[in-house]
């Protein structure tokens, strides 16, 4: 269920489950954002009790469950497994209610814009009229979701990518840096657009498109796809 934006405040306490690049991010933005930081958790037994960015890593991810006045963010970001936030919401079956909504101080979000539970936004993100973005979606800098715009559950959008007016990303998908759609368009539930692409057409679920303008190279990892078109490489 998604929650309408009414401004910025002062969050409780906080933890971040991942302390990758994604997480360390997430926390900066969160700090920015007012949050009191706890620390971050991670299955790298490694990490375990060391800091990272001068945060503590606390302990494994389950021990969000040991921690049950603060709320969570999953920052798990991969783009070869981009699946990776998906699996660990459904791991650990957190209701709705524990997950934060981190939106840096620099992100310009429209009145009427939504956000889900779970989501971040980073550095001067844009966020215009009645555009709807899902729990769990990770959005980097720099990134520009314009109007009508419709963004699914667990969708990443790496840095600088560009959302024509009422595009639609589907659950999962993944949006590489710099990418430009035109408006209208939908990316499919699980598909990957690489990074500097030129989507002009709609994306099937599950497949690989890249390209300016994009075009489909594989069935995207664990999906049946179609034998790939020739490709030109410049």
């Amino acid at each position: 269920m998604l929650r309408r934006v009414a401004g910025r405040r002062a969050g409780p306490e906080l933890v971040i489950v991942g302390a990758g690049g994604f997480g360390r991010e997430a926390a900066e933005a969160a700090v920015s954002a007012g949050w009191r930081l706890r620390g971050f958790l991670d299955d790298n037994p490694a990490l375990h009790g060391e800091r990272v960015d001068g945060v503590p890593v606390l302990g494994p991810a389950e021990l969000v469950h040991e921690l049950p006045r603060a709320k969570v963010l999953l920052c798990a970001v991969n783009p070869r497994v981009y699946s990776s936030r998906s699996a660990l919401a459904e791991r650990l079956a957190l209701p709705e209610s524990r997950y934060a909504t981190v939106l840096h101080p620099s992100a310009d979000i429209a009145a009427r814009a939504e956000i889900g539970p779970g989501s971040v936004l980073l550095a001067q993100t844009v966020v215009t009229a009645r555009a709807s973005i899902g729990a769990h979606v990770a959005v980097m800098p720099q990134t520009v979701l314009t109007h009508d715009t419709e963004v699914a559950e667990l969708v990443t959008l790496a840095s600088g990518v560009r959302l024509g007016g009422s595009c639609r990303l589907e659950r999962g998908c993944y949006i590489g840096a710099g990418a430009l759609l035109r408006e209208g368009t939908t990316v499919g539930r699980g598909s990957l657009v690489g990074m500097g692409s030129v989507v002009l057409h709609d994306v099937p679920p599950q497949e690989v498109w890249a390209g300016s303008p994009a075009r489909y190279l594989r069935a995207a990892a664990g999906a049946a796809g179609r034998a790939a078109e020739p490709v030109p490489v410049p």
